[in-house]
């Protein structure tokens, strides 16, 4: 691995040196193809250097730690190990604690990835130091301020100094809050190099076996938004939908923590409802590939289904990825348990939209990452 002496601290070094952050389950699928891209443009000459800053927001063996060794991320530089807690305490430790690093050891370049309290608080501390902010998601909005989701963007988005976009819509966002066109860099979308480079290393989890599972007879099932998983009767109403509607199809649903501890309270237990624990990113995906559809309330899994072609049913009142509704096979239902049933008969009725691939959602978009990184060496 070609990584940069993380004791560096003089910018006037002949390497440009790049902070890249992650610190949550989804920020990992993104910064793998990126940190391969940079490896290669190492060997290759470039000036372009990374260390890698791994705050530890979210630790979970199956979460997070397989991802590392699965999709080929090295270790970590500095791990912040900033762990659980309030929104607001996770924020000021990985602020101090980031800033720790930067004063004894500066960087020229801030990456962060997403909307997690990590890439927000990164961001603040690099641009109160004076270093460059990259944004890879940029310009994503749901216009739901209730979300935390949506304060890590807006506020990340109005220090940001380079936008990463995943989209015209996200482009157009930006536009409207008054960036420039120069700052806006329409590349596509790191998930999707890191699923269309995996596909053929999917595998299949124990309880594929367990179970008997056939291809397109089983539905997989991810639910953690506190809308639907922290008020008993929600989340009771959801489930009993979902299973009443499901044609006695198994139903996979992978548990979240925060998901398991309010699903053991209410004691909810359905035949064809199977829980599993968080399984690893080949793991799931095979679940996703091989799946009859997909009800959640994740963000991310709609662009992987819409990309493998699955049908999505989202369980939210509004989407920051609108491209997998009017493009590809995602549809929004909302949080009213009455709209499942009518949902699923579609589905089952062999009348869901087929969906389609939006641009640049190609495999390609770290290299264009890159190519814009290597203009600001």
């Amino acid at each position: 691995m070609l990584k940069n002496d993380s004791k560096r601290s003089d910018k006037s070094n002949r390497y440009m040196l790049i902070d890249i952050i992650a610190g949550a389950r989804p920020n990992f699928m993104k910064i793998s193809p990126i940190i391969n891209e940079l490896e290669k443009e190492a060997k290759n000459g470039s000036t372009l250097r990374y260390r890698l800053i791994h705050t530890g927001q979210h630790y979970d063996r199956n979460m997070s730690g397989s991802f590392f060794e699965q999709l080929g991320i090295p270790d970590p530089h500095h791990n912040l190990d900033v762990g659980s807690g309030t929104q607001a305490l996770q924020t000021a430790e990985i602020m101090m604690r980031y800033e720790k690093i930067l004063l004894e050891s500066t960087s020229n370049l801030c990456l962060v990835v997403g909307d997690v309290t990590s890439t927000m608080a990164c961001a603040i501390t690099a641009k109160k130091l004076n270093i460059l902010v990259a944004h890879v998601e940029g310009g994503i909005r749901s216009g739901d301020r209730t979300m935390p989701e949506e304060i890590n963007r807006l506020v990340t988005d109005s220090i940001t100094d380079h936008f990463f976009t995943t989209s015209e819509v996200a482009n157009s966002n930006l536009r409207n809050e008054g960036h420039s066109a120069e700052k806006i860099h329409f590349v596509g979308n790191t998930m999707i190099d890191t699923l269309l480079s995996n596909t053929d290393r999917f595998f299949k989890p124990p309880v594929w076996d367990e179970l008997g599972l056939h291809e397109k007879e089983y539905l997989v099932m991810t639910l953690h938004r506190p809308g639907n998983v922290d008020e008993e009767n929600q989340l009771s109403n959801l489930i009993r939908e979902i299973v009443n509607s499901s044609n006695g199809m198994p139903i996979l649903f992978p548990v979240h923590p925060r998901t398991r501890k309010n699903l053991e309270k209410i004691g909810i237990e359905h035949t064809n409802l199977h829980y599993t624990d968080p399984l690893s990113y080949l793991e799931f995906n095979y679940l996703v590939k091989n799946s009859k559809a997909v009800i959640t309330d994740s963000g991310g899994i709609t662009e992987e289904t819409t990309v493998m072609g699955i049908p999505c049913i989202t369980l939210r009142d509004s989407t920051e990825r609108p491209e997998t509704c009017t493009i590809g096979t995602n549809e929004l239902l909302g949080t009213d348990p009455k709209t499942i049933a009518p949902a699923m008969e579609k589905l089952f009725a062999g009348k869901w939209k087929k969906g389609g691939i939006p641009e640049l959602w190609d495999g390609k978009t770290a290299s264009r990452i890159v190519e814009v990184l290597k203009g600001l060496e």
